[in-house]
């Protein structure tokens, strides 16, 4: 094992995500009998949205894919939980869900956004199934979405490993805490992809899935400490599956990826190469992940904190270099002197958040910003035998040269200000805005009580790619203004206005109105 690979299996072992209440193991407390029909959590949702032209940014992105760009279109949703909380005082615990929708004018006719079930022994939670996971070291209201693990494409359903809580680590004095998970799972688009590409573009069927993350805190919340520090690593991948190319001749390419033992560790610790790859050598599948750090200070009437997203879609985006030591003539592939290429830390996405929390009308607000244009620089080149240098430049970011880059159902499974697939009207799967630099607010408070609010603002300069920019920069201001009202019996109505403005994403305007009633099945 290299050292590069012990990176990767250190970060894995280092274990990564969720932390919820609903996980928590209580000691000390009386368990009583085990009840899996009791404390089910039942919730109804209806929901309409028109609009002139698509559906606005901010009423489409960040809901777990459960949203759709036609002017007119809408949902009933019906879901139960049985959340592990619910056996919070035992050694372990019990879960599960299912969430279904009815919509119109959707990519499906019927959507399962959520079907699982899930154990917990102590602080270890097992959970087979499609589920909803929110984002880490991010306010999942207001931020514009994390770059790798977001909440902006539909539930990949998965066999996912989890420590959800910071768990104390026993030594240092309870000053470092640690949490993270491991997953496998399928992607569930195949006749999607079919219907969109209408099998003349790339596209690709059985596509496996895997992702892991981990998470260190510095710091003891327990002793009411404000100040903290939270480092992350998320990575993930899409590998294995079967690729079709077609041709302009009719003819049409089959690729097939490895779902061998070997491959499955591929996925874990990078490594091995994709088919098709003789001389030069890529990990294999579409490996992509991000370094995160959060910065958190917690007094009693405030808080603050800072935190930064660097995404990286290999590793000479992972770690700033790459092997740049080749030699010539005959042994131009074989590595001859230590050296390296150094890359510039340009693309990141840095936030401030502040939480005032004895004011009602402005209670979160929340600032970020994002660059993406470098990507390693605009030069990639392979050393050859008649020019020795490597430079790995065009990353091509959410983009893959065999895969159909990080989407699921024509979404960005990331940071959904990389411009998805869906909105493509010449039927290919490929985002054509992956350089761009962007600015985004959120504010939300509590006015009065029963009522909320959350104002979005986000404005965007557009690039294009690499391989095909725009002519022109293209700009773009995106807006939402959410309100929501609790009625009393557990009935709550929320309306929201959004639109969009510029090249990107066209002149959009909308409404959406969205009624909710949840309770406890008797």
């Amino acid at each position: 094992m290299n050292f590069k690979q012990f990176i990767y299996f250190a970060a894995l072992c280092a274990w990564p995500l969720m932390s919820h209440a609903q996980y928590a193991w209580q000691e000390g407390v009386e368990a009583g009998k085990l009840n899996l029909s009791k404390d089910i959590q039942y919730k109804i949702e209806a929901q309409a949205s028109v609009a002139k032209g698509t559906t606005p940014l901010w009423l489409n992105a960040n809901r777990y894919g459960l949203s759709s760009l036609e002017q007119n279109n809408g949902y009933l949703r019906m879901g139960v939980e049985r959340a592990l909380r619910s056996d919070s005082a035992r050694r372990w615990a019990v879960g599960y869900g299912l969430d279904v929708v009815a919509p119109i004018n959707y990519t499906s006719k019927a959507v399962v956004q959520q079907a699982f079930v899930e154990a917990r022994w102590l602080h270890g939670v097992l959970t087979v199934g499609s589920k909803e996971f929110p984002m880490e070291l991010k306010n999942n209201r207001l931020s514009s979405g994390s770059q790798t693990l977001g909440i902006n494409a539909r539930p990949v359903p998965q066999v996912r490993l989890a420590l959800p809580e910071y768990w104390v680590l026993p030594f240092a004095h309870d000053w470092l805490r640690l949490k993270g998970h491991i997953a496998f799972g399928k992607m569930t688009d195949d006749n999607w992809q079919h219907n969109f590409v209408s099998k003349t573009e790339k596209y690709a069927d059985d596509v496996l899935y895997h992702s892991k993350a981990g998470y260190l805190m510095i710091g003891n919340p327990d002793r009411f400490y404000p100040f903290s520090i939270e480092l992350g690593l998320e990575m993930a991948t899409t590998f294995g599956g079967t690729i079709y190319r077609p041709g302009e001749d009719g003819t049409t390419t089959v690729l097939r990826g490895g779902t061998g033992l070997k491959d499955f560790w591929h996925a874990v610790v990078p490594g091995g190469s994709d088919v098709e790859e003789t001389t030069y050598k890529n990990a294999e599948g579409n490996q992509l992940g991000s370094w995160l750090m959060r910065v958190n200070y917690d007094a009693d009437s405030w808080g603050l904190s800072l935190y930064a997203d660097k995404f990286f879609e290999d590793h000479s985006g992972m770690f700033f270099l790459d092997y740049d030591g080749y030699g010539e003539g005959e042994e131009w592939n074989v590595r001859k002197k230590k050296r390296y290429f150094v890359y510039d830390l340009k693309d990141i996405m840095l936030g401030v958040e502040v939480r005032l929390k004895n004011n009602r009308w402005i209670s979160q607000l929340l600032l970020e910003y994002l660059y993406t244009k470098y990507q390693s620089g605009p030069v990639y080149h392979d050393h050859t035998p008649g020019m020795s240098e490597h430079i790995g430049g065009q990353d091509e970011y959410y983009n893959h040269g065999i895969y159909t880059g990080w989407q699921h159902w024509g979404q960005a499974i990331g940071n959904p200000l990389y411009t998805a697939p869906l909105y493509n009207k010449d039927g290919i799967l490929r985002f054509k805005n992956n350089r761009f630099v962007a600015w985004h607010l959120g504010i939300s408070g509590e006015p009065a009580e029963r009522w909320n609010y959350r104002l979005l603002a986000t404005y965007q300069h557009g690039y294009g790619t690499y391989g095909k920019p725009f002519v022109k920069p293209h700009h773009n201001v995106s807006a939402l203004l959410e309100v929501s009202y609790h009625l009393g019996r557990q009935w709550m109505v929320r309306g929201a206005y959004g639109m969009d403005m510029g090249g990107l994403l066209g002149h959009n305007y909308g409404g959406q109105l969205t009624i909710v009633k949840t309770g406890i099945l008797k």
